[in-house]
């Protein structure tokens, strides 16, 4: 079901016009469907609803407290790359006994955090991590779940920046290297073997990658468990694309069916990691153009949102659709929509066909993810607000910053 659509010519969130959203609020805002939410999350538990599994949602797409706050009481599980997003995830009310750990760069502090609020698993992706975890439970009294994050070397075909499972990437432990490391880890007083796990990349829109991603993940647990090593579960990240413009992304009810007829009747329960996929089309980015600029070359919607709201166009060079609020009659004119933001790079579309005159609201779809999450302050620019339709009402779920906000915690020198 489509939770942002057009009524009587006024585009709306769930029952709540987009307008009137804009005039409480303000812009730019981020405009997100607690309905759209709820239905995402729960396609992938019915999809995989034959199978023993713990949906982990990957924080790091959307960790406002009010998305980690409605996941956790639709019982997800949670996928943490970092301290400050386990503080999220904890003050959401997630259960620590449903977090999984991961990233590359995980400090001593970080770990002892995890190790004192009872993690379900680290997901370990280096010799040395792993070293250093074992001494870390080791002077806590505590013992480490883990599961080494395999690098398959699978092409996700995806953005360079966003595949993670090629043997040049900074993720994971390399596949030749695993089995040695597992029995290091067997080795550890302090370290528990829980599973085996992998994350090829994002925005992934073919099975095949992810399939034969599982296949090296389940001949390696084979081989630990012919050696006595316990093999609790298969984390098999997430990564399952959306469509942004014209891609074609695999249903998650096929993606289900490839991954459970792989796994077979192998005793293991299956963590997945999905981010962008729950909640991507979950979220909006409303703005208000400004200014128009017409010239011989170009033509450009100057709005009031910019990159630092939004980085994926200018960082990815991603597509993401751009809808009047209110439909015009006329002729629609090409035109970049751009922000404020004093950089060239500063744009959120190209060359797109809108009717608009100054003033006009534009939704930039698919915002869910990778939107609030990746904002900043550049220009001393205050993050934008974010508002959840519920219906026929909203709530505001992070109020709008202010400059002195900003400049809160800055001290002169004397």
């Amino acid at each position: 079901m489509n939770h942002f659509d057009y009524r009587n010519g006024e585009f709306h969130a769930e029952a709540v016009p987009l307008a009137r959203i804009a005039q409480q609020y303000g812009t730019p805002c981020f405009v997100y469907s607690r309905a759209a939410l709820t239905e995402a999350y729960r396609g992938y538990d019915t999809a995989f609803a034959g199978t023993d599994h713990l949906v982990c949602y990957a924080v790091k797409a959307n960790s406002s407290l009010a998305v980690l706050n409605l996941f956790a009481r639709l019982g997800s599980g949670f996928d943490i790359v970092s301290g400050g997003e386990l503080a999220r995830v904890l003050a959401a009310g997630g259960d620590p006994r449903k977090i999984v750990f991961s990233g590359v760069g995980k400090s001593e502090e970080e770990m002892r955090q995890a190790l004192a609020a009872g993690i379900l698993c680290f997901n370990v992706e280096s010799e040395s991590e792993l070293a250093r975890l074992g001494r870390i439970a080791s002077e806590t009294g505590t013992t480490a779940a883990v599961s080494l994050r395999i690098n398959p070397d699978i092409d996700p075909r995806t953005h360079p920046y966003i595949a993670t499972g090629l043997k040049e990437s900074k993720f994971g432990v390399p596949y030749g290297e695993a089995l040695a490391l597992y029995r290091r880890a067997r080795a550890l007083p302090h370290i528990a073997i829980a599973g085996v796990g992998c994350h090829i990349g994002s925005q992934i829109t073919e099975l095949a990658p992810f399939v034969a991603a599982l296949d090296r993940t389940l001949e390696l647990a084979d081989r630990l468990r012919a050696e006595g090593m316990a093999v609790a579960h298969i984390d098999m990240g997430g990564g399952l694309g959306i469509r942004y413009r014209d891609e074609s992304p695999p249903a998650v009810a096929d993606y289900a069916r490839a991954l459970t007829e792989r796994l077979g009747s192998r005793p293991v329960k299956l963590f997945l990691e999905p981010g962008r996929s729950l909640v991507g089309h979950a979220g909006l980015l409303l703005t208000r153009v400004e200014y128009l600029k017409h010239g011989a070359g170009r033509n450009f919607a100057v709005v009031d949102a910019a990159m630092n709201d939004l980085i994926r166009p200018a960082l990815y060079d991603a597509f993401h659709e751009v809808l009047p609020v209110t439909r015009r009659t006329g002729d629609a004119i090409a035109y970049d929509v751009v922000g404020p933001v004093c950089e060239t790079g500063d744009f959120l579309a190209s060359e797109r066909k809108l009717a608009v005159v100054e003033g006009d609201l534009l939704a930039i779809m698919a915002a869910g993810a990778y939107g609030m999450s990746m904002s900043s302050n550049y220009n001393t620019r205050p993050r934008a607000a974010e508002v959840v339709a519920d219906g026929g009402v909203t709530h505001v779920t992070r109020s709008r910053e202010t400059v002195s906000d900003l400049m809160a915690r800055e001290i002169m020198l004397p």
